[in-house]
């Protein structure tokens, strides 16, 4: 499994894909820092930037990036067959696509909203968001990995996901919000460090449970779905 992940990890910071985990992060930091230095007031930026930006765009397009990068293009290309013909269980390349992409997710992920955090509220408040990105990345990491095998569309699959259900009918429909991996991070983070920035919709259990539900359910599923590749000798 070890070696998958190096491979995994060296194809995806080789391509230009990975350039594109760079812009967002910064511009988040960025904008915290000209607001903090310009003391304005976090009331005003926080809700904003923190959860417009961070938590609407930076955690969930690097997971969606990252997420469908790890495995859709070996998909695409047909390079599956080469994987899938070692004497490797399904279940340890699943896994060591997941730790890559949820490991890299969470860090381009959770470090930008920890200092933008930091510089809104404290300490504290940063390493709320920090901590519910992480449990967020892998989340959405699971549920991209998981498209990447079922469509061959995954990127186009995952923005409406995020856009559309997450953003438009998220704001609108209550039921859901059941199934948003958006309110499980801000309930998550509310919820260690409650702050006037962030809103929660859901309650905690529901947050906790559903994430782990996210995450091991996706898991579960690829590992099942790889299976039938090479069963059936798919590539898409």
């Amino acid at each position: 499994m070890s070696t998958v992940a190096y491979i995994t990890a060296r194809g995806l910071f080789g391509r230009r894909r990975v350039l594109l985990l760079l812009p967002l992060p910064l511009l988040l930091v960025g904008l915290a820092l000209i607001c903090r230095a310009y003391d304005v007031d976090p009331n005003q930026w926080g809700q904003a930037v923190v959860v417009g930006l961070g938590l609407v765009v930076v955690l969930p397009v690097t997971a969606l990036i990252v997420g469908t990068g790890v495995l859709g293009s070996e998909v695409d290309d047909g390079t599956i067959i080469h994987i899938l013909t070692k004497p490797l269980p399904r279940r340890d390349i699943i896994l060591a696509k997941l730790l890559v992409a949820g490991g890299v997710s969470a860090v381009a992920g959770a470090v930008p909203l920890c200092i933008a955090g930091v510089l809104a509220d404290g300490a504290r408040f940063g390493l709320a968001l920090a901590a519910a990105a992480v449990i967020g990345a892998i989340a959405y990491s699971a549920l991209f990995l998981l498209l990447s095998l079922l469509t061959r569309r995954p990127v186009l699959l995952g923005l409406v996901y995020i856009l559309v259900w997450e953003g438009l009918l998220g704001n609108f429909v209550s039921g859901t919000r059941v199934l948003s991996i958006q309110q499980y991070v801000i309930t998550i983070a509310d919820k260690i460090a409650p702050t006037g920035i962030l809103d929660s919709k859901v309650n905690l259990t529901l947050a906790i449970i559903m994430s782990v539900t996210f995450a091991i359910g996706g898991t579960l599923y690829a590992i099942n779905r790889l299976g039938s590749f090479s069963m059936a000798g798919e590539t898409s």
